[in-house]
């Protein structure tokens, strides 16, 4: 058995990551020419104290571009059912903010419906291989509480499942096959 090569090195490294099940956002910001914005499940917490989250931006992206002379950027975790939502935003599509609802925060879209959001000033750029990582302090954030968050799993959407619905359900099951 030979040494993989640094290609099937990545096509593993994909596959390992397509394993880590991670929430689904919308990265936006603002430019003079509108807002912009992106797909993103390379997001995190950095510190509570400063407030400070992370995303990561592929180096090619307008919105990189976009961030990184705007100084702010929003970041939308995402429901279920707002898959749709994410597909459009990881298009190449000329107005990915078509036909879905957003409010403004801080001067930053942000996707209405949301499990929650961000408003973020950039604190710091580090350059991150093919991507740049924006560190953000966060001056405003909310969310909402009975809200189910769209998650990414092995290239597929999915969401949480409510223990007490999902047991409501399986009783109705099992009480509509025993009729």
């Amino acid at each position: 058995m030979g040494t993989p090569t640094s290609q099937d090195m990545r096509a593993t490294y994909r596959g390992a990551m397509a394993r880590f099940t991670t929430g689904v956002t919308i990265v936006t910001t603002r430019t003079m020419d509108g807002p912009a914005g992106m797909t993103a499940s390379a997001v995190a917490s950095v510190s509570l104290d400063p407030l400070l989250l992370l995303v990561c931006v592929g180096n090619t992206l307008a919105t990189r571009d976009a961030i990184s002379g705007s100084g702010v950027f929003a970041v939308s975790v995402l429901s279920r059912g707002q898959d749709r939502h994410a597909l459009q935003f990881a298009s190449r599509c000329d107005d990915k903010f078509a036909g879905i609802g957003f409010r403004i925060e801080n001067d930053l879209p942000v996707v209405e419906g949301a499990v929650a959001h961000f408003a973020c000033n950039v604190k710091e750029e580090i350059a991150g291989g093919d991507h740049t990582i924006f560190i953000g302090e966060v001056v405003s954030c909310g969310y909402s509480v009975d809200a189910n968050p769209l998650v990414h799993f092995g290239g597929k959407f999915g969401s949480l499942c409510d223990p007490h619905s999902h047991a409501q359900l399986g009783f109705d099951w099992q009480l509509a096959a025993s009729m």
